[in-house]
């Protein structure tokens, strides 16, 4: 708890006067600031702007939420049918962005925003909650301390301070560096509790070119700074694979080091990753055809697909590749007969192979047809 100590006692002086050395120079849409009052710009910190890839309507869960620049900046962006919410563990910060909540929401025309206090490697507990009952039962021994341990593990259960499934999109803006090493796993298997299937993180943070050795990540001043907690750039993508994550890719990544400490280059980089892959293969004869530019790919599930070739696909898969990141990256051939989803038989996703033109059109299936207008309305020769 060393690290989330210093982490805690910083940022509390941070939302008291600005501190420069906490945050990297990044280009705001002016139009979001705005209505932003400038207490709370001056005193939010980040590497990236994860706000600029929202959409209308979203319900977004901000990360390691500070003032509240990015959630203010969100709440414009999904508009009034939308919804953020801003975590954050530090008091100091929850008070400067619950005091100006109102203020932006007179100022935007509506109120969508709500923050709540927590530790984003643990979204089930309500640490104001948790605050609450400690006060009435507080911790004078051993009993005690266990108590308010069982405690804790109760209101996640009952009053989970983010529900699972519940958030299309989660974003945080050079947080999760923050996190104390042996809690990084749980951090990502968080993010990927908390979104729906179909929703996706878009994180904002600083990574390293090269690992940060040990005698860097005792140095609390530089785990507060965004230094010594960081992840290497594979580090950081592969965290969000072993979460369970799909699509995972690189949004934004600074050419110039924001520092550069014993050598060691610490950049900005926003990535986006997808959640939803997880569930049973059916097959129903569908076909992806991937139409470059490289003479091949490797999917996530480990498929490996060369260029203009036609492959066998699960029909969840299938779907995947419809959507965002992959729809410009394939042509999608739909079986001539088709196969209802009650009636499809279990796919084998471990494999690859090609699929052959008749399993797609039927082993019956002998057309002649006479030659197809050009697409251009002129002569094909």
């Amino acid at each position: 708890m060393k690290a989330e100590t210093a982490v805690k006692a910083r940022y509390s002086n941070a939302a008291k006067a600005p501190e420069a050395a906490l945050c990297c120079p990044v280009d705001y849409n002016p139009k979001y600031l705005e209505a932003i009052p400038s207490e709370v710009v001056e005193k939010d910190y980040g590497c990236g702007d994860p706000s600029k890839y929202l959409r209308e309507g979203e319900t977004v869960l901000d990360l390691g939420s500070g003032t509240g620049k990015i959630c203010f900046i969100a709440s414009q962006v999904v508009g009034p049918t939308g919804k953020v919410i801003g975590v954050d563990m530090t008091d100091d910060m929850l008070e400067v962005a619950r005091r100006n909540a109102p203020s932006v929401a007179e100022r935007i025309g509506y109120a969508n925003v709500e923050f709540r206090k927590g530790r984003i490697q643990d979204l089930a507990l309500d640490l104001q909650a948790l605050d609450e009952e400690l006060k009435k039962h507080p911790i004078t021994d051993a009993s005690s301390f266990l108590a308010a341990d069982a405690m804790a593990d109760d209101l996640r259960v009952r009053k989970p301070l983010i529900a699972s499934d519940s958030v299309d999109v989660v974003v945080s803006n050079c947080v999760l560096n923050l996190v104390e090493a042996r809690a990084k796993r749980q951090l990502f298997e968080e993010i990927f509790r908390v979104l729906r299937k179909g929703g996706r993180a878009v994180i904002s943070d600083i990574v390293c070119d090269e690992e940060v050795p040990e005698h860097l990540q005792m140095d609390p001043e530089l785990w507060s700074g965004c230094i010594s907690g960081a992840l290497t750039e594979e580090g950081f993508l592969r965290a969000f694979t072993e979460a369970g994550f799909y699509g995972v890719q690189i949004l934004k990544m600074d050419n110039t080091p924001w520092r550069t400490v014993e050598g060691i280059e610490f950049r900005s980089m926003t990535i986006e990753a997808f959640k939803g892959k997880q569930g049973p293969c059916f097959e129903r004869n569908q076909t992806v055809i991937y139409t470059g530019p490289f003479k091949e790919v490797l999917d996530d599930d480990g498929h490996r697909m060369e260029r203009g070739v036609r492959y066998a696909v699960c029909d969840k898969t299938f779907n995947l590749y419809k959507k965002a990141p992959y729809s410009d990256c394939f042509e999608f051939i739909d079986p001539l007969t088709n196969i209802p989803l009650d009636e499809a038989k279990p796919f084998d996703c471990s494999r690859t192979s090609r699929r052959h033109p008749k399993e797609t059109k039927g082993q019956d299936y002998h057309a002649t047809t006479a030659a197809s207008q050009c697409c251009d309305g002129g002569s094909c020769c």
